[in-house]
């Protein structure tokens, strides 16, 4: 055979055994391919190297996972490539992936639209393209196209165009992130009708319209409802006052109008939630509302009367004018009257030598009926050797200084300024300020009764505050009375870890917390659990370690919060409801003494127990320190991932601790597991993967093999952030 012949049958041949290497490939391998061929990195020439089309499917790509149906045939449901610094744009073929569930492009520099065949992917239950550069309008009839969609983040793109009007049609919608993009017009009316939404973001964009009441319906949010940076106008609805407490409002830089209504969960909400409206007014804002007469606290108006000629005639004003002045004389009389009972009450109070508290030699407030009486200031912390009160009776109430350098008088709390900083189980929390511009925080316990206890909470008060440590809260004072309990503390001014991490009424963001600050919150609280757990001669726990006990100054240095609340409660309350005290948990109480049994949990994965270590979900449990460190371990590993646990249960049904070990487990790529703000501190890895390991030792199922608090501090002192030299 001639030599151009044999030349000739060779290449027929290679072609041929190309061809048919291609076409084994599954439908939805293709379909990748094509994706892969929209990519191009300026870094590399080949960003996908193992997506071959000689595979005969594509399951063992990266990124790419698959599941077996009832054809037997392997079909892709996830595909997962973020954070590669990718170009190109989303090509129509995503669509043919009829079993895709979840597609994770963020990260990218993906341009161009988002393509409405990817919308025939009805299995789609999750969208992730948020930080790309994507353009255009949000697709027409996501939500009716999409039935399963439950996950849908386009944040950070160039995003145009009104909302879907379809959207309140996504019923099973839990995050929906649009923030970041030029997204104008208004909201759905019928918004408030997703029920399953867990987090929702729509900051910084172009929304305008009023809010629709039905967006208090929003029942099932937790974190942030963020409506900031956009151009909503008109009154705040009441409805709003239905959220959860929980929830953190913010609705910075708008264009809305009237008074804040003070309905619900819209009273505990700080100033900076409605900063940058200009004519709003009303508490927490510091701009009185001038005429309360048009519109009222809840957002409506008041009829006005403008018909002419039908002012009030002057009999009419000269009988107001004389019932005022009779109102004007009565209440000076009343508070002339309660001014001289309560001088006269102070006269007689007796406190004399250590019984006095500062520098005033002032040391308690008697009620009008105690101080008739002539009663002295009864068995208060400073009249008992032991720190103990006497069993309490009449209607006396203590305020007892528990810090040797801090003074102020119970009428100065009274006439302080004051707002809520928060409102739950714990009781209602206010920021006060003194008049000596020194800021406190005052815990109000309630409970009426418990009168008998008295002697046991001031004892308990007192324990607590002499665990001393620049990583704890340091209390200060706390005030008894039969119907009223008072626990006045620092104030710390920079929130908490839950909203430096995920977002909240402060207005901090992940991207604040670069890894250097993140290692000090870690240190600094391991620090201070370490000495509530070695504290001599007594051992604590605290029992309630979470982001959100953990406060911030002003350097991000962290401070543990809410030490010792739990067994105050339960001695605030009645004697028949202390009975039911969680033993331990939260408590000043030393480890050694016997614990009450815990309720029953029937949920292990319950929202509530994130942080709780499966040992004390069981019921009759004693509490112990492997406890907190369980709960630290959690915290450690919400550091660093910036995953919230309660939004990774809501959206996997799956817990932060489990969804980190099997991602180390399956060898997942960091860049899967880390917070994204974290990515570029390529210095940091071996620095994170350190905390990493200690986190997940910290969460060892079994409380033996968890280590001491004191251990985790020796282990995250040897982590040094200094970058490597160049």
């Amino acid at each position: 055979m001639p030599p151009f012949l044999r030349l000739h049958f060779l290449l027929l041949f290679l072609l041929c055994a190309t061809a048919t290497t291609t076409l084994s490939l599954t439908p939805d391998g293709l379909s990748l391919l094509s994706l892969k061929a929209a990519f191009t990195s300026p870094s590399v020439p080949d960003p996908l190297p193992d997506w071959n089309d000689s595979d005969a499917d594509p399951c063992r790509w990266s990124g790419v996972s698959c599941a077996v149906f009832s054809s037997n045939t392997p079909r892709v449901v996830a595909v997962s490539v973020p954070l590669r610094n990718l170009s190109g744009y989303l090509p129509s073929e995503l669509g043919a992936l009829l079993y895709l569930r979840r597609l994770n492009l963020h990260g990218n520099r993906l341009t161009g639209p988002i393509p409405p065949a990817l919308l025939n992917a009805t299995a789609l239950h999750s969208l992730f393209l948020a930080g790309n550069l994507l353009s255009g309008s949000i697709p027409a009839g996501i939500c009716l196209r999409l039935p399963r969609l439950q996950n849908l983040d386009l944040s950070f793109n160039s995003l145009s165009g009104p909302l879907p009007p379809d959207l309140p049609s996504c019923s099973q919608l839990q995050r929906l992130l649009l923030a970041g993009n030029r997204l104008s017009g208004p909201l759905p009316t019928g918004i408030g009708s997703l029920k399953s939404l867990v987090q929702f973001d729509l900051s910084s964009n172009s929304l305008n319209g009023s809010l629709p009441p039905g967006i208090g319906n929003l029942s099932a949010l937790t974190g942030t409802l963020n409506l900031s940076f956009n151009a909503f106008s008109g009154h705040i609805p009441p409805s709003l006052g239905r959220l959860p407490i929980s929830v953190s409002l913010d609705l910075r830089s708008n264009q809305l109008t009237g008074p804040i209504p003070l309905d619900g969960s819209l009273s505990n909400q700080g100033p900076t939630s409605f900063l940058g409206n200009p004519t709003l007014c009303g508490f927490p804002l510091r701009r009185a509302c001038k005429n309360p007469a048009i519109a009222s606290p809840t957002g409506g108006r008041v009829p006005e009367n403008r018909g002419k000629g039908k002012g009030l005639n002057s009999a009419a004003v000269i009988g107001i004018s004389v019932g005022d002045a009779v109102a004007v004389a009565a209440i000076g009389v009343l508070v002339a009257v309660l001014y001289w009972r309560k001088k006269e009450g102070r006269r007689r109070c007796s406190c004399k030598g250590k019984d006095r508290l500062g520098k005033k030699g002032w040391c308690c407030i008697l009620s009008g009926e105690a101080a008739e009486k002539g009663d002295a200031c009864g068995g208060g912390v400073g009249n008992d050797e032991n720190g103990g009160g006497g069993g309490g009776g009449g209607g006396e109430g203590e305020l007892v200084a528990v810090d040797e350098g801090f003074e102020f008088e119970l009428d100065e709390l009274l006439r302080a300024s004051a707002y809520v900083l928060g409102k739950g189980g714990m009781g209602i929390v206010y920021k006060v300020v003194l008049s000596n511009g020194m800021p406190v925080v005052v815990r109000r316990l309630g409970g009426e009764g418990a009168t008998q206890r008295r002697r046991e909470f001031a004892s308990e008060v007192k324990a607590i505050s002499r665990v001393r440590h620049r990583n704890i809260v340091r209390v200060r004072a706390y005030y008894w009375a039969p119907e009223e309990k008072l626990i006045v503390s620092d104030f710390i001014s920079n929130g908490n870890l839950a909203a430096a991490l995920h977002g909240g009424r402060s207005g901090h963001s992940s991207a604040n917390l670069p890894w250097s600050v993140r290692l000090k919150i870690a240190k600094g609280t391991a620090s201070g659990l370490a000495h509530i757990h070695e504290c001599s001669p007594r051992k604590y726990i605290h029992g309630d370690i979470k982001p959100s006990n953990i406060l911030l100054d002003s350097n991000f240095n962290p401070c543990i919060s809410d030490f010792g609340l739990s067994r105050l409660i339960a001695l605030a309350g009645s004697e028949a409801s202390s009975g039911s005290a969680t033993g331990l948990i939260g408590s000043a109480l030393p480890i050694t003494r016997p614990a009450r049994a815990m309720d029953p949990v029937k949920n292990s994965k319950s929202f509530s127990n994130c942080y709780r270590a499966p040992d004390a979900q069981i019921h009759g449990s004693k509490p112990t320190q492997k406890w907190d460190a369980f709960s630290f371990g959690v915290v450690l590993l919400e550091l660093v991932t910036g995953r919230s646990p309660v939004s990774l249960l809501a959206t996997l049904d799956m817990d932060l601790v489990d969804w980190v070990r099997k991602a180390f487990n399956e060898e997942v790529p960091l860049t899967e597991i880390l917070d994204p703000v974290l990515l570029p501190e390529v210095h940091a890895k071996k620095e994170i993967m350190s905390v990493f390991h200690i986190g997940l030792a910290c969460t060892n199922p079994d409380p033996e093999a968890r280590p001491k608090m004191k251990t985790v501090v020796e282990s995250l002192d040897k982590i040094d952030t200094s970058p490597p030299p160049k």
